[in-house]
């Protein structure tokens, strides 16, 4: 399925769409594959996969650690494409990559890759979106998907931008700062997704510092998906049970007779 099909399913089933994230080659390569049809066998509705990077001005210091010992390790964009040609999974992944490593690889070169890899999307945090035209050309060219990241610091004008230059979803960003594990979510975070949604039609992921099943439960009603990474890295990385943790995960995503952070947040408002 396409990354929009999966959304559509998720949404009929009454279903928040699961995007587990995993760093490339961390903390192996021959783990990283496993860790990957681990997930896509516990829940997983959509796969990120983080692409390391030497200087990751976005991440917290779990995802900064994966980058490093996966560089270490020898993990390279070109493996990377191998890997996951190879398994040929039913859910859509998407790469999150910084820009540097892809002007590396190539634009052209990257899209024809995906496409040749079955990999649905990209996120580059650190592409503007202003400066998107070719990038976002030559996605549609080879049917790939390019999102883009909104931030609570985004102004209306800003976000029907991120909206209309998105494909596939629009991610949110829950938080100012850094990825990483948080206790709590930002308390400005409905009232942001309700600016957002009125901003564009697509898809909406909520991402950074999303890390318990409780958290995930909590945003039923206000987004249509939900990305946890560092808590999978972090798990992965300390021997946990990392298919038991998705699938706690993936059963926070879907509803229940209780009430929902949107429907508290209204009655809040009332």
């Amino acid at each position: 399925m396409t990354i929009a099909e999966t959304f559509a399913a998720s949404r009929a089933r009454g279903e928040l769409a699961l995007i587990p994230y995993l760093t490339a080659g961390f903390p192996n390569r021959t783990r990283f594959v496993e860790a990957l049809l681990l997930v896509a066998e516990s829940g997983a509705d959509i796969i990120e996969i983080g692409i390391p990077f030497s200087d990751p001005i976005a991440d917290g210091p779990t995802i900064q650690r994966s980058s490093q010992i996966a560089l270490a390790g020898g993990t390279r964009l070109e493996r990377v494409f191998e890997d996951v040609a190879a398994l040929r999974l039913r859910q859509p992944l998407v790469l999150m990559s910084y820009l540097n490593p892809l002007l590396a690889f190539g634009r052209e070169r990257l899209f024809a890759q995906m496409r040749t890899a079955d990999v649905a999307g990209a996120i580059v945090p650190d592409l503007p979106v202003e400066e998107s035209d070719d990038w976002g050309a030559a996605a549609r060219e080879y049917g790939r998907d390019l999102v883009f990241l909104a931030a609570p610091t985004s102004t209306g004008a800003r976000l029907r931008e991120i909206g209309r230059r998105s494909r596939g979803f629009v991610y949110a960003v829950s938080l100012l700062g850094t990825t990483g594990a948080r206790q709590t979510m930002y308390d400005g975070l409905p009232g942001f997704l309700s600016r957002l949604r009125a901003a564009t039609s697509l898809p909406v992921a909520v991402g950074f510092g999303i890390s318990s099943p409780g958290q995930v439960g909590a945003l039923r009603g206000l987004a249509d998906g939900v990305v946890v990474g560092s808590r999978l890295v972090a798990a992965l990385d300390a021997g946990e049970d990392l298919g038991a943790l998705v699938r706690s995960l993936k059963t926070a995503t879907r509803a229940e007779n209780g009430t929902t952070e949107a429907q508290r947040h209204r009655e809040k408002s009332e």
